[in-house]
């Protein structure tokens, strides 16, 4: 029984939301597609499974364990008639920790045209701040999406045209306390490598992008606005904020206290007794071991700002469970 964490991978993030078609729709504007769900009503809550499938994505017709690049969002009965119910989008307090998902886009002028011309609201919008490269969508539950280019943009404005079938689900970003601590873990336990790190001093905070597996070339910077590794999905992205980890008092919100909206991220692993043995013999603090509960197919760990990391088999590599 043996492990590799180059073939892990960073399978979905979790959303939580109020009126689960509501947000499918939103969603399928941006041209994902529901690839799975699992009913729960004997503890009323169902999960949506959505990702790119179309012939363009990285992973059509995969199994969804398989995939890289997946939106789970969870949907607990009856939130939707609930006029005084409302999601954590995780950018505000209470509840500040993470901060958003990712998609790249082809043309991204013509991409923010289509999805506000469908009445969404953003958060930033292409043309606001310094920043003229990036926007951020609001979904309907006020999370932030981010919308970033896999094609230089000044080279994109006057095309009208965009394919939601050509999108990646590039990443997820969640905030953490001390940045030395955040990368030993993801990259020495987890397994993860650093793509890029982007310094912005002036503002007093850094990002990390990480992922499965390593890719040394997607280090280098590009000009006219294009990240990287736009082409990529199953990415995590670290922000720290310079001086958080010199504050004894100072945490983040894991998403699953209240106010909750944001759940887990979620690897996928080649052996899961074999990767959750690695993880024991590593030391991780667990918030579900694998032997916990009735799910004997999923288990949690906890990173060190408390952030849930689900952990559940890769059924391409080695079938385990129908789901």
């Amino acid at each position: 029984m043996t492990t590799n964490p180059h073939k892990y991978a960073l399978n979905h993030t979790m959303l939580r939301v109020k009126d689960p078609q509501r947000s499918i729709k939103y969603y399928e504007l941006l041209g994902m597609k529901q690839i799975n769900k699992i009913e729960n009503p004997d503890a009323k809550f169902d999960l949506y499974f959505l990702a790119y499938d179309s012939p363009k994505s990285l992973s059509k017709g995969e199994h969804w364990t398989a995939r890289q690049g997946v939106l789970e969002l969870t949907h607990n009965y009856g939130t939707e008639n609930n006029d005084s119910f409302k999601i954590n989008n995780g950018n505000s307090e209470p509840g500040k920790g993470f901060g958003h998902i990712c998609v790249s886009v082809d043309h991204i002028q013509a991409a923010c045209q289509r999805i506000e011309d469908a009445g969404y609201k953003f958060q930033k919008k292409l043309t606001d701040g310094r920043m003229r490269s990036i926007a951020f969508a609001l979904d309907p539950d006020g999370y932030w999406v981010e919308i970033i280019a896999f094609n230089p943009v000044d080279k994109t404005e006057n095309i009208k045209e965009t394919d939601p079938g050509s999108y990646r689900f590039n990443h997820s970003m969640i905030r953490v306390k001390d940045h030395e601590k955040s990368l030993k873990f993801y990259q020495d336990i987890m397994g993860m490598s650093l793509l890029r790190t982007s310094e912005n001093a002036s503002n007093g905070f850094n990002l990390y992008f990480l992922a499965y597996p390593g890719n040394d070339e997607a280090a280098k910077e590009s000009a006219n606005g294009v990240n990287p590794t736009a082409e990529r999905e199953g990415i995590l992205e670290l922000t720290w904020n310079y001086g958080t980890e010199k504050d004894a008092n100072f945490k983040y919100h894991n998403g699953n206290d209240e106010p909750q909206g944001f759940g887990h991220i979620c690897i996928s692993v080649d052996d899961l007794d074999a990767a959750c043995k690695r993880f024991e013999e590593k030391g991780v603090n667990w918030k579900k071991r694998l032997t916990d509960g009735r799910m004997k197919n999923i288990a949690f760990v906890l990173d060190p700002d408390g952030y849930w990391i689900e952990v559940i088999q890769n059924e391409k590599m080695k079938r385990t469970s129908n789901w």
